[in-house]
């Protein structure tokens, strides 16, 4: 957690004092600043402790503190810190009901703590959270990293949905989702499907922050892949904003999804180049040579002679049989199957398969299935 007032209240070093604001004092502090400006606010950022001599300040008068305090607050300071024993023995009342009417916390900074024991108290704590965040992301990493290596993108993204205390999907190049964790948050995902998409038109790699469903949740959308078309897409829903640890993991499981998406990719790819060279080699009559390439890949390769079905999922009729160098069409009963099956459940390659594995069966031959390639 972030340094806050109360934490600064209760450091034995410091000995300060609550004088208005007990109960704000959780307010996390972004980081202490000391100005003896009468209008500081120019040169604030919200989330300050100020810390003031009331050098220039008329801090008797009641009206020119209200104005003070109010221009504070509305700044975004978290709280006023005054040093007594310098310009002023004591904190004056003025200032104490100004900070009371604004709700402002008012610490009394004894004379012998200088500011610059509170800035480096401050500057301390907040290191000390972003080292502890910083750790707990690279202890998310390895974990993850675990996850995806023995259970895939499933194991990832449960990995994922725990370390953000939420939950994750992965969406496929067209959209569509391929997995979630935990499983009920499947219909969530499937509700972001038009935000995938538009994520997608947009040059890779992009991301966008949309509201979940109903306002049930904040969903971040990364696209995972190197090229300038997204191969995939990552969503984590939580309920609030991420934090630096759950940042970390969320940017470790970009990585090791992309990596996976690219490798997977970059493997089918190769399969395919390496299943079209060996079907090569088998119609060129060199069978040796096909199976010295192929190695284990497909199994025992098949003896020549060979049949060979080229199909196209696109056109049943442009199927045909390749015998010894003549191409045969399909005849009309196994065509009649084929445009059955496609009507029935857009398969017609699966149904032209189990008509050539039967058909094989029959007369005593064996099969081997090629995948598609070049």
């Amino acid at each position: 957690m972030p340094p806050t007032l109360s934490s600064l209240v209760h450091h034995s070093a410091l000995k300060l004092t609550v004088r208005a604001g007990e109960d704000r004092l959780d307010v996390p502090v972004r980081w202490a600043h000391a100005s003896e400006l009468t209008d500081p606010v120019p040169y604030m950022e919200g989330g300050e402790l100020l810390l003031i001599t009331a050098l220039k300040l008329d801090a008797e008068n009641p009206e020119a503190m209200r104005r003070y305090v109010r221009r504070l607050a509305g700044a975004g300071v978290v709280g006023l810190g005054f040093a007594v024993g310098v310009n002023y023995d004591d904190i004056p009342e003025a200032l104490v009901d100004a900070a009371a009417e604004e709700d402002l916390p008012l610490l009394e900074v004894p004379r012998r703590t200088p500011f610059l024991a509170i800035s480096k108290a401050v500057s301390a704590a907040i290191a000390a959270d972003q080292y502890r965040a910083v750790t707990a992301g690279f202890a998310a990493q390895r974990e993850l990293t675990k996850q995806a290596l023995t259970d895939g993108p499933e194991g990832l993204l449960a990995g994922l949905a725990s370390q953000v205390d939420g939950w994750a999907a992965l969406y496929d190049a067209s959209g569509a989702v391929v997995a979630t964790a935990p499983e009920w948050a499947g219909r969530r995902a499937a509700r972001l499907t038009a935000d995938v998409e538009r994520l997608r038109e947009r040059p890779a790699p992009a991301s966008s922050v949309v509201g979940g469903p109903e306002n049930e949740d904040r969903v971040e959308l990364h696209t995972l892949g190197t090229g300038r078309r997204p191969k995939a897409a990552l969503a984590v829903g939580t309920a609030a904003a991420l934090g630096t640890a759950e940042r970390y993991a969320v940017h470790s499981a970009i990585a090791l999804l992309t990596l996976t998406t690219e490798r997977s990719r970059s493997l089918q790819a190769a399969e395919q180049r390496v299943g079209a060279a060996v079907l090569r080699m088998l119609l060129a009559g060199q069978p040796d040579h096909a199976r010295a390439v192929a190695g284990g890949l497909y199994g025992g390769l098949l003896d020549a002679p060979f049949r060979v079905i080229v199909a196209e999922s696109a056109s049943v009729s442009a199927a045909r049989v390749v015998d010894s160098g003549t191409r045969v069409p399909v005849n009309k009963a196994t065509a009649a199957v084929l445009v059955a099956a496609s009507e029935a459940n857009g398969d017609p390659l699966g149904a032209l398969t189990e008509i050539v594995e039967s058909a094989a069966a029959r007369a005593g031959e064996a099969v081997l299935v090629v995948p598609e390639g070049p």
